[in-house]
C-alpha cells in the first residue's frame, strides 16, 4: 500500500539531513568548551555555570546580537562556507568588549533555504573557530531550514552572545578626559559591513568578477571581500590587563566617525589625524570604481581601522607595545580634546578632523 498525503519532506524540509549536520558540528563545538559548560550539544537550552560569577564583586552582564549582513552572497557564490563564522562572532563579541566585559559564551541561528549538512557543518566551524579566538563557548544553536523563502543555496547567519565585567571597571564615556590618546587598531579589511554598498559597485555596476585577480589586491576579488573580520576581543582583555583603557569603540556600521562618536561624552571631542594611516588598496577600489564620494566611504566603510581604544596619554606606549607583542598593528590615531578647542568637525565628537 502507497503512502499518501503531504509530508514534511515533500514540503521541502529534510529532518534526516538536519540530523547529519548536527553530527559533523559536534567535533567543532568542543573545541570551544569552557570549564563552565555544563551538558553537550543537542540540549534544548545551553547551560553555563553561573557560580563562576562568585568571584566578581558586582559582575554585570553584557549581551549582543548581530549577523554579517550580505557578506553571505559572496559565501554562497564562491561555496565558501568556513570563514563566514568569523565575522559572526567578530561582530557579537567585539561589541561585548568593548564595555570591559569577557565574552562567556554565544549560541547560532542559521537559516537555509535546503540543510547541505556538509556546508551547515563548515559554517559552525568557522564560528567555532571564531568562539576559540574571542575565548568564548559556543554553548548552542539553531539550524533553521526555509524552502520557498530562501532558495536551495541560500543563507543566513546571525548570532548572539553573553559576557561579563566587574561593575567598577565597565568601560565608557564617563572615563574618558582631555588629553586622552585615541590608539587605533587595524582591521583586516572590509569586515562586514557596507558589502551592499560593495558588491553593488564592484558586482553590479563593474561586472568584476569574484575570481579575477586583482593585482592591487595581490588575490582574487572573491579572496579580499572574504577575508575573515578581526576579532579583537583577547587583545582588548589583554589591553586592560597591561595598562588603564577608558574606552572602546567597535568599528562597524556608520565607519569611523559615527562609532567614536557613540563613546565620546558631552563636551569634549576626539581629533583624528586621517595623515596617521593609509588604508587598504580594497577601499580605494570601491570608491575610484563606483565613483563614491570620500564622505559617503567613510560613513559606510571602515577605512582600514577596525577597533579603536582610548587610552590615558600616559599608557598609549604601553598599549601600543602591548598590542605590537599580540600582532596587532596599532597606532596614535588622535587625542580628546575640549570642544572649543577645535572649531572644524562635526558637532558630534568622534568625527575626524585634519
Amino acid at each position: 500500500m502507497s503512502e499518501t498525503g503531504a509530508s514534511y519532506a515533500a514540503a521541502g524540509v529534510d529532518i534526516e539531513a538536519g540530523d547529519r549536520a548536527v553530527e559533523l558540528m559536534k567535533e567543532w563545538v568542543k573545541k570551544t568548551r569552557r570549564p563552565e559548560v555544563l551538558g553537550g550539544l543537542g540540549g534544548f537550552a545551553g547551560l553555563f555555570d553561573a557560580s563562576a560569577l562568585k568571584n566578581y564583586e558586582r559582575p554585570l552582564l553584557a549581551s549582543a546580537t548581530d549577523g554579517v549582513g550580505t557578506k553571505v552572497d559572496i559565501a554562497r557564490q564562491l561555496g565558501v562556507y568556513d570563514t563566514i563564522g568569523h565575522d559572526l562572532v567578530a561582530m557579537v563579541m567585539d561589541d561585548i568588549v568593548v564595555c570591559g566585559a569577557e565574552p562567556l559564551f554565544m549560541t547560532d541561528y542559521i537559516c537555509v533555504g535546503k540543510v547541505h549538512p556538509e556546508r551547515v557543518a563548515a559554517i559552525v566551524k568557522g564560528i567555532a573557530e571564531g568562539c576559540v579566538l574571542a575565548g568564548c563557548a559556543l554553548v548552542g544553536g539553531e539550524t533553521a531550514e526555509h524552502p520557498g523563502l530562501l532558495g536551495p543555496d541560500d543563507f543566513d547567519v546571525a548570532g548572539a552572545g553573553t559576557g561579563v565585567v566587574e561593575a567598577d571597571r565597565l568601560l565608557g564615556a564617563d572615563r574618558i578626559r582631555t588629553g586622552d590618546a585615541v590608539v587605533a587598531m587595524a582591521s583586516s579589511g572590509l569586515h562586514s559591513n557596507g558589502y551592499s554598498l560593495v558588491r553593488h559597485v564592484l558586482l553590479n555596476q563593474a561586472g568584476l568578477s569574484l575570481d579575477a585577480t586583482i593585482d592591487e589586491l595581490g588575490r582574487t576579488l572573491g579572496e579580499e571581500l572574504l577575508e575573515p573580520t578581526k576579532i579583537y576581543s583577547l587583545d582588548c582583555l589583554a589591553l586592560m590587563r597591561a595598562t588603564e583603557v577608558h574606552a572602546f569603540s567597535h568599528v562597524t556600521g556608520g565607519g569611523l566617525a559615527a562609532n567614536l562618536a557613540r563613546v565620546i561624552p558631552d563636551g569634549l571631542h576626539a581629533v583624528v589625524d586621517r595623515s596617521t594611516w593609509t588604508p587598504g588598496p580594497v577601499f580605494d577600489l570601491v570608491g575610484r570604481t563606483g565613483d563614491v564620494q570620500q564622505l559617503e566611504l567613510e560613513k559606510t566603510l571602515n577605512m582600514g581601522v577596525g577597533m579603536i581604544a582610548i587610552v590615558p596619554q600616559e599608557s598609549a606606549d604601553v598599549a601600543l607595545a602591548t598590542l605590537a607583542d599580540r600582532g596587532v598593528d596599532a597606532w596614535i590615531a588622535g587625542e580628546i580634546t575640549d570642544r572649543g578647542e577645535h572649531t572644524t568637525g562635526a558637532a558630534l565628537g568622534g568625527t575626524y578632523s585634519s
